[in-house]
């Protein structure tokens, strides 16, 4: 089931930009390895998916203190409605998605990150329909998509990967990017207030 193998590296690599007890968007979270990595780091956790089955294996495996601080939500992302509004009523200081793109949902994510909100994104990119699935083009990043979806954003980008990787062989598109203060869409920053990310 996606989700039950071990924590993403890039995700591993990057949570130290997101603070103890901060809250947590995991999209398409599947069995819910970085939901729990995430509880782990004392963060509220909401994590969405379409299967109930794969929630359902989450909320096995929570303790009682994970449970008051994690949302479990069944929703269909790509066909109903956003499950925190339309606008988005709900940010969150951190959004992570790794093996899923649905580029329609785009603008509704970023939406959904907080001034200051870190977003690691790591999915599947062009080239990967050489190696196996997922092969449809709809599902593949194009080269530097990520990257570019980050720079008319305003977001500012901490790191970006483009390549192939094995164990499984695949290539993948991978980025760390920061929100800026101020809502996205307003991206004047003053040098002064720019933060120093740990690398």
């Amino acid at each position: 089931m996606h989700g039950s193998e071990g924590v993403s590296p890039w995700v591993a690599r990057w949570s130290h930009l997101i603070a103890d007890g901060a809250s947590v968007l995991d999209v398409a979270s599947g069995a819910g390895r970085h939901t729990q990595h995430f509880l782990r780091k004392n963060c509220h956790v909401a994590a969405v998916d379409i299967a109930q089955s794969a929630l359902d294996l989450i909320a096995s495996g929570l303790s009682s203190d994970e449970q008051r601080r994690c949302r479990l939500i069944q929703a269909d992302i790509e066909n109903g409605p956003w499950p925190f509004g339309d606008p988005p009523k709900e940010q969150f200081a951190a959004l992570i998605v790794t093996n899923y793109l649905w580029r329609p949902l785009m603008p509704v994510l970023l939406a959904s990150l907080a001034p200051e909100g870190v977003l690691i994104y790591e999915t599947f990119c062009t080239g990967n329909e050489t190696v196996g699935k997922p092969s449809r083009p709809d599902f593949l990043l194009q080269p530097g998509e990520l990257l570019a979806i980050a720079q008319r954003s305003g977001l500012r980008t901490i790191a970006y990967e483009d390549g192939f990787l094995t164990s499984p062989d695949r290539f993948v598109q991978r980025i760390v990017a920061v929100a800026p203060q101020s809502p996205i869409g307003n991206v004047h920053r003053p040098a002064e207030a720019v933060r120093r990310y740990a690398l």
